[in-house]
């Protein structure tokens, strides 16, 4: 049962004639009548009773007069749909963030401007870990996702949008504030306060003091970098934290840092969708927005150095 026959079926029901039906739908009488014959041996049953001035409704042509106006209503609801999707006032729009910095910072003017461009389009955020957001995005649960990188999913395109590299931190009062360097070993013995599993960051972490082949003394394990962070200034631990995301801390003296010995540990923070995935006209307004707002914020962060 394919639209173009329960057009022609409709057009016919409502005009009464072949004839008129055919010019409704724009084909010609004998490429409507063959239509309808098709559908008819689909059905199994005559649709119409033909009479020399009008066709008139069998009873099997009554049962589907109202189902095949449905069909044709959600048909049309359908293509409209779509095209308020690709056109520039609708969309939808699922974003997925692991970092909570850029979640409270920069995502909430990015999603104000997309809002003035898309003003009916229906905007959601979630957060998680970088793995959980890929596997949302790998089920269809969300569109895009801001997190670590690399992405380990050959499913997955990735953009790269900022990278920082991982120093350690402490409080002022430190014992060894006035230091430049800390070795793994030195690092491990501190009563250490770091980023939840599951994130890249935390990933390598782990595997540079597995490789420095010491066991990390950890006290606790958060969620959020900012936690990380406050827990430190409150001089409960060492962290560890990207050298761009406290330079003003670090520059108000309210934290220390230490470049780690043997570490070349990068935090990067990419835009991650799936690979040969429809990209909406607001996904890629989202996708340029983020970029203009990362590079703002590049040019903000060397202001403070």
């Amino acid at each position: 049962m394919e639209i173009r026959q329960l057009k022609a079926f409709l057009a016919i029901a409502e005009a009464k004639t072949f004839t008129a039906g055919a010019r409704r739908v724009n084909v010609t009488q004998a490429a409507i009548s063959m239509q309808i014959r098709q559908l008819e041996e689909e059905v199994g049953l005559p649709l119409f009773t033909r009479t020399p001035r009008r066709v008139i409704l069998t009873e099997a042509g009554e049962y589907l007069l109202e189902r095949a106006r449905k069909i044709l209503r959600e048909h049309d609801s359908a293509l409209a749909e779509i095209a308020e999707v690709a056109g520039a006032e609708y969309g939808r729009l699922r974003i997925g963030t692991a970092s909570g910095t850029f979640a409270m910072n920069q995502l909430p003017g990015i999603l104000a401007r997309l809002r003035d461009k898309f003003p009916n389009a229906e905007l959601s955020v979630a957060s998680g870990t970088s793995q959980t957001l890929v596997d949302k995005m790998m089920h269809g649960e969300i569109d895009m996702a801001f997190v670590s990188l690399p992405v380990d999913n050959l499913n997955i395109s990735t953009e790269s949008l900022f990278s920082d590299e991982i120093v350690a931190i402490a409080h002022p009062e430190h014992a060894l504030a006035k230091e430049k360097f800390i070795s793994a070993a030195t690092l491990a013995g501190e009563k250490l306060i770091l980023g939840e599993r599951g994130g890249n960051t935390r990933r390598m972490i782990d595997e540079f003091f597995q490789a420095a082949n010491v066991k990390p003394n950890i006290i606790m394990e958060l969620s959020r970098q900012e936690a990380v962070t406050k827990m430190v200034e409150r001089g409960l631990g060492v962290g560890m934290a990207g050298a761009k995301s406290v330079a003003r801390e670090i520059r108000d003296r309210k934290l220390v840092s230490w470049l780690i010995e043997g570490a070349e540990i990068k935090w990067e923070l990419g835009l991650a969708r799936l690979r040969g995935g429809h990209f909406s006209p607001i996904g890629k307004e989202f996708v340029r927005l983020c970029k203009e707002s990362f590079g703002e914020r590049e040019k903000e962060l060397r202001a403070r150095r």
